[in-house]
């Protein structure tokens, strides 16, 4: 499966559940990376969190027919991060999005916000 479809899958599983502040985070132009996006949005709440995560799972699988290669995070759902190989996606709360700053970790890298779905 071509990752750009990969990607358009993954942000409509969040968006199911209404994830806010979407953000793709495009690594592949950075040789130090160890995967070529990152995928960032934000849910309000630790239940939220983790419906977002689970949606993007269930959402992959039942249009793409891939299973994640590992995921973590569902301990404290304050930030969940779900492993495509070459796509990770990090569900976070607004607080520790704040705090861990990805967008800016990887400031050299390309950056697209994608509009919130009301």
């Amino acid at each position: 499966m071509k990752e750009k479809q990969l990607l358009k899958t993954i942000v409509e599983g969040i968006q199911e559940k209404k994830g806010k502040k979407i953000t793709t985070v495009d690594l592949s132009k950075i040789e130090s990376a160890a995967t070529s996006h990152f995928i960032i949005c934000e849910g309000q709440s630790t239940t939220q969190v983790m419906a977002i995560a689970d949606s993007i799972r269930e959402y992959v699988l039942q249009n793409t027919g891939i299973k994640p290669f590992g995921y973590d995070g569902y301990q404290n759902g304050q930030w969940i991060v779900i492993d495509y190989g070459s796509i990770l996606a990090h569900i976070f709360l607004p607080e520790y999005r704040n705090y861990y700053k990805l967008e800016q970790l990887w400031n050299d890298a390309k950056l697209a916000e994608i509009p919130d779905v009301e």
